[in-house]
């Protein structure tokens, strides 16, 4: 059964992109949450970068490990800091 061809808008495809380049997120990651093929975005990642070559140097191995390091504490943070809130506007309304 062959699947229907979707056209996606410039606008769109751009977005996802900027998803993947400005996040530095994994394309099958970002696709997942699009629902859209891995494949696909990954075409439209690398047109992009055929397109809009970096003028600076790539990171090294420890930059991207360090890199890493850094999101991962930032998504946790991130996540705390939501309950957090969270917790506070609990308490908040059962104290009224």
């Amino acid at each position: 059964m062959a699947r229907a061809k979707k056209n996606f808008t410039s606008a769109y495809r751009d977005e996802a992109v900027k998803m993947v380049i400005e996040t530095s997120r994994p394309i099958a990651q970002v696709a997942r949450e699009l629902g859209i093929n891995e494949g696909t975005l990954g075409n439209w990642v690398n047109t992009y970068r055929r397109q809009h070559p970096v003028d600076e140097a790539p990171l090294t191995l420890s930059e991207r490990a360090r890199l890493r390091e850094l999101e991962k504490e930032n998504r946790e943070l991130r996540m705390r800091n939501e309950f957090l809130g969270k917790a506070a506007a609990f308490f908040a309304q059962e104290y009224r």
